[in-house]
């Protein structure tokens, strides 16, 4: 048993302002503080925690944020928010009702491709036939989008979810740490509760431990799947704006896989996309809905976005 000055590894599973819930190798917790700026940690970090000295409490200090292996987060013009480090997938989760912003789940994807990590969109509330259709619909750029990465659109019902449907969510997630991601009201609730029985009474503790009272949870909480600890659910706080500041306008084509496959023709090799002659992604976007094109709606995305990130920097 190493003492308590001894430094331990640990895994961050849950934040609150700037305490920490460590957990050790053994599946113990411990609230820590972090040592100064450096070892601000995020959900997800691995950490070297210290425990405190004999005859001062059960809480830790944080000594040092291990390297990160990747961090998604957004960025505006006031702050930057991290959801986690060190990530496998980002499950985008969306509903038929409340209608979804096409703008925010295109962000979030632009985060996840600058990040290196691979998205995950799913629409829920399979069972509002008509909304679910006309969404399903608004989806159809995304479910065939093609290029190195396609992306990959599941249809859910977690209210009704049978064993099926948590079979098929399990498949996808098997050994891999994901991030739900979503705007409030588009069941992440729901999803964490059906994949880890007990989720709740987790995060009332957690809360509780923190003396975090009744206005806030946690803002991001780690939940294990599997009694192996090998599949693991990030659950994050809803939002309503998504800043991408930290994102250069001329890297944005490259982080939408549909403007991606066709710049790389362009006559001009510093090409926008917005103006330029013998513009393929111009092309592309008059073919329109055929099986080569881009959607209106994803090439004004791209557009609106390229202009506010090119104010941002001058």
């Amino acid at each position: 048993m190493p003492s308590p000055s001894t430094p331990r590894e640990g895994l961050v599973v849950a934040t609150h302002g700037r305490h920490c819930v460590v957990e050790t190798s053994d599946g113990q917790q411990r609230i820590c503080h972090p040592r100064g700026k450096k070892s601000q940690a995020v959900v997800g970090d691995r950490v070297l925690w210290q425990g405190a000295a004999a005859g001062q409490g059960e809480e830790g200090t944080i000594e040092r944020v291990q390297e990160r292996r990747n961090l998604f987060y957004r960025q505006d013009e006031v702050r930057t928010k991290s959801f986690a480090a060190n990530i496998d997938q980002v499950l985008i989760l969306i509903a038929a009702e409340p209608v979804f912003s096409e703008s925010q789940l295109a962000r979030a994807l632009i985060a996840a491709e600058a990040a290196h990590i691979a998205p995950l969109i799913a629409l829920n509330k399979r069972d509002l036939a008509g909304p679910f259709a006309r969404a399903w619909e608004r989806l159809a750029p995304y479910r065939r989008m093609g290029g190195a990465h396609p992306y990959e659109v599941l249809a859910l019902g977690l209210a009704e979810a049978d064993a099926a449907d948590r079979a098929a969510l399990l498949d996808r997630l098997q050994g891999k740490a994901t991030l739900v991601l979503g705007p409030s009201g588009s069941g992440k609730s729901t999803l964490i509760n059906l994949l880890v029985p007990g989720a709740q009474v987790q995060t009332g503790e957690i809360s509780q431990a923190l003396n975090s009272g009744k206005h806030t949870t946690t803002a991001t909480r780690w939940y294990w799947v599997d009694r192996a600890r090998g599949t693991a659910l990030i659950d994050s706080p809803g939002f309503q704006e998504f800043g991408l500041r930290h994102i250069a306008p001329t890297q944005l084509a490259a982080c939408m896989p549909d403007i991606a496959a066709h710049a790389q023709g362009c006559r001009f090799y510093n090409c926008t996309h917005l103006h330029e002659p013998g513009c393929r992604v111009i092309a592309a976007v008059e073919n329109g809905e055929s099986a080569d094109g881009i959607s209106a709606n994803r090439y004004k995305i791209y557009s609106e976005l390229f202009a506010e990130l090119a104010q941002t920097r001058y």
